[in-house]
Order: C-alpha cells, then sequence, then structure tokens
C-alpha cells in the first residue's frame, strides 16, 4: 500500500496488470488510458498479439464510461499500436514498435502549432461535412443538432466549451458512415480546439463569449445544410467556418507577438 497526500491509493492484486487500476479523475480519461496501453505496449509488457481487456473489464477496472474505452481504443488503433477484429476483440499490433505519424498535444505550445494542426483539419472535415450531408442516418443528424445545442448550452454557462465544439465536429465525421473521419478526429483529439489561446489573448469575459458566439454561428450554418441534405453547402460552410478560424488564430498569434 502507498500514500499520497490527501489520498490512500492501493495496490493493485498480484493477478490484476497495473495499467488496470482506476483512473484520475483530473486527467482527460482518454488521454490517460491511451498513455497506459501505449506504455504497455511500447516497453513490451503487452507482446504483439497479445488480446486487450474487454472493453467491459475495461470500464470495470478503470471506472469509466464506454465510450471513454472505445475513444481511447480508436486513438490506439490510429497510433498503430493496437487492431481490431469484428466480433473477437482488440489486439496488440504485430508492429506495434514501429513509430508512427502522431501529434504531441504537449508539443502545441503556441499559436502557430496550431496553425499547423488547422490546416490539416481543413483537408479532411470539409469533405467530411459533404459526406455527412448525403450520407448521414436520421440519428446521426440529430446527434449533430444535439451537439449543436449542447455547444449552445456550455458557451451560455460561461464554459469554453471546448468538449461540446469537439463532440460536435466527431459527430459530423460519425455521420459520414465511414469509421476512419471519426478515428482520426479522435486520434487528433480535442487540442485541436484550443480554447487555452483564448483564455490568455482575449482580456474580458464579453469578449470571449463574443468570439465563441460567432464561431456558433458557423457551425449552425454547417448542421442546417446537413440537415437539409446538401452537400455543397455543408462543404462551403465547414471551408469558411476552418478558414476563419485559421484567420481568429492569426490574428490572436498578432496580438500575442508570436510568428503565425
Amino acid at each position: 500500500m502507498t500514500r499520497r497526500i490527501g489520498t490512500l491509493v492501493r495496490s493493485p492484486p498480484p493477478d490484476k496488470p497495473a495499467f488496470l487500476r482506476p483512473l484520475r479523475p483530473t486527467r482527460n480519461l482518454t488521454e490517460e488510458i491511451v498513455e497506459r496501453i501505449a506504455g504497455e505496449i511500447r516497453s513490451g509488457r503487452l507482446a504483439p498479439g497479445a488480446k486487450l481487456p474487454t472493453e467491459q473489464k475495461l470500464m470495470h477496472a478503470m471506472r469509466v464510461s464506454r465510450t471513454v474505452v472505445r475513444e481511447a481504443v480508436a486513438a490506439l488503433r490510429a497510433e498503430g499500436l493496437v487492431t481490431t477484429r469484428q466480433g473477437s476483440g482488440a489486439f496488440v499490433a504485430a508492429d506495434a514498435r514501429r513509430s508512427a505519424f502522431r501529434i504531441d498535444p504537449d508539443g502545441l505550445s503556441s499559436i502557430s502549432d496550431v496553425l499547423n494542426v488547422m490546416e490539416l483539419r481543413v483537408a479532411v472535415e470539409v469533405e467530411s461535412a459533404a459526406l455527412a450531408a448525403e450520407r448521414a442516418k436520421s440519428w446521426q443528424i440529430a446527434a449533430i443538432m444535439q451537439a449543436l445545442a449542447d455547444v449552445d448550452a456550455a458557451i451560455a454557462g460561461g464554459d469554453s466549451a471546448v468538449k461540446e465544439d469537439f463532440a460536435f465536429h466527431r459527430a459530423i465525421a460519425e455521420g459520414t458512415l465511414n469509421p476512419q473521419f471519426g478515428e482520426f478526429l479522435a486520434f487528433l483529439g480535442q487540442h485541436v480546439i484550443p480554447r487555452h489561446s483564448i483564455r490568455t489573448t482575449l482580456a474580458t469575459p464579453a469578449e470571449q463569449h463574443s468570439y465563441l458566439a460567432r464561431i456558433q454561428k458557423e457551425h449552425r450554418r454547417i448542421a442546417e445544410a446537413i440537415r437539409n441534405r446538401d452537400g455543397t453547402e455543408a462543404r462551403r460552410a465547414m471551408r469558411a467556418h476552418l478558414a476563419k478560424s485559421l484567420e481568429r488564430y492569426r490574428q490572436l498569434a498578432e496580438r500575442a507577438g508570436e510568428p503565425a
């Protein structure tokens, strides 16, 4: 048994891998699961071909939701660390120790770094919006509209709406019926919507609220185009949204004295 300040942390039973201990609530849960399992794979403690614990076991052991577990597995797949087999579960990839393309959220320390990722998003999400307009099932369109409403509620409550904004874009990606779009956004993670730059650059809460309201107006145009099954307008609206986002971040970079 080990002791931390204000917290008593019990060591896992001998027959239970260390990475299956409960997660700390202060961390991003998906990122912590990815970090733990990736560490086990890269260290060799989870060998190529090894089967990961079931969704149910991961949920119970780490005390997280099914959604968190699935997002983590999707991110691990995007990093080339695991593969999934229909009806069989997730397995450590045969070439898991090969270095895969990834974006380190800790490396996005400046607005200019964010601009590079934003340009990558433009290349993917413009087409994602058009495909969602053409292919999304009725329940997926309902999920997009609900995600839009969730952003409204978060902004009204004075929140920066990072989680809700990301969920909106994920809902659109899932509406393409191509799982690669959703997995790509899961791979990028919530750091592609870096509200911390707004908090440190915009002077007042009113200024921040106005900024987020403008973004939400753009979101609404995208969502309406998808609901109306207008792929051309959805593509145009998403391109305009991301182009304006690029310009906003460039302006933030100038105000912060950073190169853009």
